[in-house]
């Protein structure tokens, strides 16, 4: 081993924090229906960022958290399992490298393909969050809303190549 690595500090354990130190709180408390729900939450702090954790109750159904790693998901389902508010904890594992694995409660979660406003009403959020993040997904570019770049190059040349 070089000494690079043996200096190199341990990671921090994972551990529970109060909701308002996680890093993401006042994005929730913005959003939620019941902005009470964020402070009922706690923040998990795996490595140095923690975030908030946000418990079922009221219009909220359910709840995710998202890792990177399967150990981190298993060490925050442990967290999770001692505080009230997150029942049904299971975790979702993806068998792809690039998408993260996520610690889920509460009822199982709509259908990936369900629109914004039924998502939005699961998770809790208000009906001006849902707004506005439906209206801000509607000004993105889809790649299917307009003439493909080859045909639109095309049609400027004037017509087939």
């Amino acid at each position: 081993m070089s000494t690079a690595m043996a200096s190199r500090p341990a990671p921090p354990h994972a551990r529970l924090l109060p909701a308002r130190d996680a890093f993401d709180y006042d994005h929730f408390r913005e959003r939620l229906a019941d902005p009470a729900l964020a402070d009922a939450g706690v923040a998990v702090a795996l490595f140095r960022i923690p975030l908030l954790a946000v418990p079922v109750g009221g219009d909220r159904r359910g709840g995710y958290s998202s890792f990177g790693q399967l150990v981190d998901a298993v060490q925050a389902r442990t967290l999770l399992s001692a505080v009230p508010g997150f029942p049904d904890l299971r975790i979702r594992w993806s068998p792809y490298s690039n998408t993260c694995h996520t610690v889920e409660w509460g009822e199982p979660s709509p259908p990936w393909w369900a629109d914004n406003e039924v998502m939005g009403r699961f998770y809790g959020y208000s009906a001006h969050a849902i707004a506005a993040f439906v209206q801000g997904r509607s000004q993105i570019p889809s790649a299917f809303s307009g003439p493909c770049f080859l045909t639109a190059q095309r049609a400027r040349q004037g017509g087939e190549q």
